[in-house]
């Protein structure tokens, strides 16, 4: 069985995508790379085709037809992993906001010490972000505050999307019962990974915002989070969470 994949999501990453599959597959543990690529057309994918030349087993891409939403990309690149049958499965961005030495951490959070789920956790010592603007902490920080407040959910960093799963997370989760297509996303896999029992740890890491590329964030997003946590709370009470 494969051992460990990360899976990076990409529209319009061309200015990132080279230096950030070099990096992590250069780093000491043979992590292999999936892109999902969602039909961006400043010529993401083909870079990648291009560097599939220089890395042919440990470099896959997969191409979607169109800008189908952060979730849907990740929910993609998951069922591929448990497919070729990876037992770690990592997610993060494509634009060194999570930084790719801290992938160590987390395979060793689940591989050493057991757990199932590991956060990069921007909250879990302080506040640890850097290039933000204060508007912009503030409104991740509370909002994390907020998402722990209505789940219960023991976790400081809600929104993060810098993890590792074991396989049997995700194999544990209904994958095509997942709601929410922006950050909601991050919010309703913890909490479903909360809900099923496994054992999550948060992992301190410090976030850098973007130095290149644009940001996807846009106030839509924002609000699904904000609606969707009530929605995803209420519904839980009528739905069993056995494994």
């Amino acid at each position: 069985m494969k051992e460990s994949v990360v899976v990076i999501p990409t529209y319009n990453e061309i200015e990132n995508i080279e230096a950030i599959i070099r990096k992590v597959l250069s780093l000491p543990h043979p992590f292999d790379l999936l892109i999902v690529d969602d039909n961006s057309p400043d010529g993401t994918a083909e870079a990648v085709l291009r560097l599939q030349h220089e890395f042919p087993e440990r470099l896959h891409l997969e191409q979607r037809k169109g800008k189908l939403g952060l979730g849907t990309a990740y929910i993609h690149g998951f069922k591929y992993a448990l497919k070729a049958g990876y037992t770690f499965i990592f997610e993060m961005d494509a634009d060194f906001s999570h930084n790719p030495n801290d992938l160590m951490s987390l395979y060793n959070a689940c591989s050493v010490e057991g757990y199932d789920m590991a956060i990069g956790s921007r909250y879990s010592s302080g506040v640890n972000v850097v290039n933000w603007p204060m508007s912009r902490v503030l409104l991740s920080y509370f909002a994390s505050r907020y998402v722990r407040l209505i789940t219960g959910m023991p976790i400081h960093d809600a929104t993060a999307g810098f993890k590792c799963y074991h396989r049997r997370v995700l194999e544990t989760i209904d994958l095509d019962r997942i709601r929410f297509i922006g950050y909601a996303f991050q919010i309703e896999m913890k909490f479903l990974t909360y809900k099923f029992g496994f054992k999550i740890k948060e992992v301190p890491i410090i976030f850098t915002d973007r130095t290149k590329g644009q940001s996807k964030m846009s106030k839509g997003i924002i609000r699904e989070a904000f609606l969707g946590v009530i929605q995803m709370k209420v519904s839980s009470y009528f739905r069993r969470f056995t494994r």
